[in-house]
């Protein structure tokens, strides 16, 4: 019997062949972010690529980050959430409540919050997993109802100030020796990972990529991160919402890329028939995933109401269509079954790195939202068009 595989293709990955492969696709969106950086860099005179305003960039697209990761998972399981910016509000709102008007400690309201945003992503993956209810209907109503409760329990009122230890968890910064320590750790593990993919592909007789290829991209990373460090250390050091980001931006990926659930999710969004029929509980994931945004909407709220040192009654609105906007840019497709956490993520930074570019030059606010909606109408566009063509 032949063997579909063409010979060639077989050989080199019985020789271990390995090869040289640029994938440019998986560079645009640092091309663009580099873009950006250049364009407003020279229309700022250099004010945009400044240590302080790029520590204040991270700092300001953080909970956007947070909500991206979630809403990624959501989307790749062919699903929608409508409802995190009102759930952000929601759940910073009891947190600043809670220690405000009740004096309870820092800790406790962290948890408390969670607990409620998972609560929250429970009784909505319910509805969608268990009763049926499009998610698009539910998230809607969702975002009534969350907005509507943290307006009745705080009275229409702001509520601040909060403790100087809650205050410290959205703005503060790491020492700059441990900056630089954690920076080191991360080039060190990079190389490690690259090392021992190569050497489980050799043992699969998989095709390698040439150590050029593979050690280079590394080198440039590392080179970056280095860069990054450095500049944050000259401002006030690597700012805590950041470190908390990429912790989280390394959990998810590992649960994504690595675990059961996360292909089960991949599963779902690209063909939930067949998902079904490999037996997977495709209700019990859908639930778990509302569950996750849940918790990952509460850990933004919190970040949100830190940084702002206050809770009030519009906290995080609109913040569900950026967080969206961040994921499509980044590669998501909103058809389901493909999208990336670290797209997501680079997505949210191009956000935030044009209005915050805009504003430096004093772009009037209408300005802002029109070119992001033309921005999203243009990433959604992309990913049709490539779908279409790979069909």
């Amino acid at each position: 019997m032949k063997s579909s595989i063409p010979a060639a293709t077989s050989k080199s990955q019985m020789d271990g062949k390995v090869q040289w492969k640029f994938d440019f696709r998986s560079y645009t969106l640092i091309i663009a972010l580099v873009f950006i950086a250049v364009i407003f860099g020279v229309l700022t005179d250099g004010e945009f690529i400044s240590s302080r305003n790029l520590s204040n960039l991270f700092m300001q697209m953080s909970v956007i980050s947070v909500l991206a990761i979630g809403m990624t998972l959501v989307i790749i399981a062919g699903h929608i959430d409508l409802s995190v910016g009102s759930v952000v509000g929601l759940t910073g709102g009891i947190a600043a409540i809670l220690q405000v008007w009740y004096g309870w400690g820092t800790a406790t309201v962290i948890f408390v919050a969670i607990v409620a945003g998972a609560l929250i992503g429970l009784w909505q993956g319910w509805w969608v997993a268990y009763r049926g209810v499009p998610a698009f209907i539910v998230t809607l109503g969702g975002m009534l109802i969350f907005r509507g409760i943290l307006i009745g329990i705080s009275n229409g009122e702001t509520i601040a100030p909060l403790d100087s230890s809650f205050e410290a968890i959205g703005n503060s910064y790491l020492p700059y020796a441990i900056g630089y320590i954690l920076a080191a750790v991360s080039i060190v593990l990079l190389f490690v990972s690259i090392e021992r993919n190569r050497k489980k592909r050799k043992e699969l007789g998989l095709v390698l990529n040439s150590r050029a290829n593979d050690y280079g991209k590394a080198a440039i990373y590392s080179l970056c991160i280095l860069v990054l460090v450095y500049m944050l250390s000259r401002y006030y050091g690597v700012p805590i919402p950041m470190l908390i980001v990429v912790l989280l931006a390394v959990i998810f990926v590992f649960i994504a890329v690595k675990t059961p659930f996360g292909r089960y999710i991949y599963a779902i969004g690209g063909n939930i028939e067949a998902a079904a029929l490999s037996g997977i509980n495709i209700k019990r994931v859908v639930l778990s995933v509302f569950v996750l945004m849940g918790v990952l909407s509460a850990i933004a709220g919190v970040l949100l109401t830190s940084r702002l040192n206050a809770a009030t009654v519009s906290s995080g609105e609109m913040y569900e269509l950026d967080a969206i906007a961040a994921c499509v840019i980044g590669g998501t497709s909103l058809m389901g079954g493909r999208g990336n956490i670290v797209g997501a993520i680079i997505g949210a930074l191009i956000m935030a790195s044009i209005d915050n570019g805009m504003s430096m030059m004093n772009i009037e606010t209408f300005w802002q939202y029109i070119v992001k909606g033309l921005i999203l109408i243009m990433a959604v566009w992309i990913d049709i068009s490539s779908k279409s063509k790979a069909s």
